[in-house]
């Protein structure tokens, strides 16, 4: 959990300047939020506070959207299904477990109130609160105004992002170092898995608006088809041959798959391979079995456009395969990720249990 501030305007020119100074760097402006996965206000206020970053921190280097957006994907999710006013105002707030010692949300150790209550409503006992889920002692030592209303909120989405931005530039650190990076992400949560969950995100976004070229013929039409399903839903046990359906219930974590209509990894893949003409079974699987199978131990190295990925429990072991996608080149893949998570393109190193691949083309 973090505390951060920092001062910036989402004024439409700042903005603005914001995406072609990422875009001058080599960054690339935003994606659609849709792609992403993010909500279009939440996505406006990663790109501006990153951009603003080094008049905080002028040593600063390397800071962008991405990073943000990483951190607070773990931390709230983007504040997913909360509103957010055109200013950048959260409701309901996003305001983390009691952090009174009980053990609620991991904390093991109690946090006396530092705020009177002011940010998380709790006099007694402090609360992670905001989007990237400050301490209040934290946002008060670091806050500034991200979008120049005179006012600071870390349940404001400018003021936490930009304030967030601060945070992890520290002193000035060089973000394009992958261990200095990686350092900062531990100063704002201790946790080395956390720090992984974090980069895995920044990855995947990092990969958005840099899509390899399409190819010519049967795999570039499949490619071609699962691109075109980008923002389509999760559904469990959804999709297949003739696109998009209602699926079945219920996945693990409790999606039920009759009230989404999407695809789940193997009915994209379904799909996509039936614009091309080939039938594919329905499990990933079983899908392991089809074409010629590229072992894991070849490495991403031995994929080619348009093979399918997989993953599972043991590289070498089919019936343990659960998830799969279509490899696009360059280290990337397309995918429907999980349920609450839409088609999208991801690195194939989004998922840690490289199971090997399949050629049918």
């Amino acid at each position: 959990m973090l505390l951060l501030v920092a001062a910036a305007c989402c004024t439409a020119p700042v903005l603005l300047s914001a995406i072609a100074g990422q875009a001058a760097a080599g960054q690339g402006g935003p994606p659609s939020a849709t792609a992403a996965g993010i909500p279009q206000r939440m996505l406006t206020a990663y790109v501006t506070g990153a951009a603003q970053v080094t008049a905080h921190v002028p040593a600063c280097r390397g800071m962008r959207w991405q990073i943000l957006a990483g951190i607070a994907r773990v931390e709230s999710d983007h504040a997913q299904g909360r509103q957010i006013t055109p200013g950048g105002d959260i409701t309901p707030p996003v305001i983390g477990p009691r952090l009174d010692g009980s053990g609620a949300g991991g904390n093991t150790t109690a946090i006396r109130d530092t705020d009177g209550g002011r940010w998380d409503g709790d006099s007694e006992f402090e609360h992670a609160v905001g989007p990237f889920q400050f301490l209040p002692t934290t946002f008060t030592a670091y806050a500034v105004d991200g979008n120049a209303d005179g006012a600071l909120s870390p349940h404001n989405a400018d003021d936490a992002a930009a304030s967030a931005a601060v945070y992890v530039c520290g002193k000035g650190r060089d973000l394009t170092d992958r261990e200095q990076l990686r350092a900062a992400l531990h100063t704002y949560n201790a946790s080395w898995a956390y720090v992984d969950d974090v980069l895995a995100g920044i990855d995947r976004y990092d990969t958005l608006g840099n899509m390899p070229a399409v190819p010519s013929g049967d795999v570039g039409t499949l490619i071609a088809a699962a691109l075109a399903q980008q923002g389509v839903p999760y559904s469990w046990g959804g999709g297949g041959p003739s696109g998009p359906s209602t699926g079945i219930c219920c996945s693990p974590g409790g999606q039920d798959g009759r009230t989404v209509t999407g695809f789940d990894c193997s009915g994209l893949t379904q799909y996509a391979y039936a614009t091309a003409g080939i039938t594919l079974p329905r499990t990933a699987a079983a899908q392991a079995g089809a074409g010629r199978r590229i072992p894991a131990a070849a490495g991403f190295g031995a994929l080619q456009p348009g093979d399918l990925v997989f993953y599972g429990y043991s590289p070498t072991a089919d019936s343990t395969i659960h998830h799969v996608g279509i490899y696009l080149g360059d280290g990337k893949m397309i995918n429907a990720p999980r349920p609450g998570k839409p088609v999208r393109i991801d690195p194939v190193t989004a998922m840690p249990d490289y199971a090997g691949g399949a050629r049918l083309l």
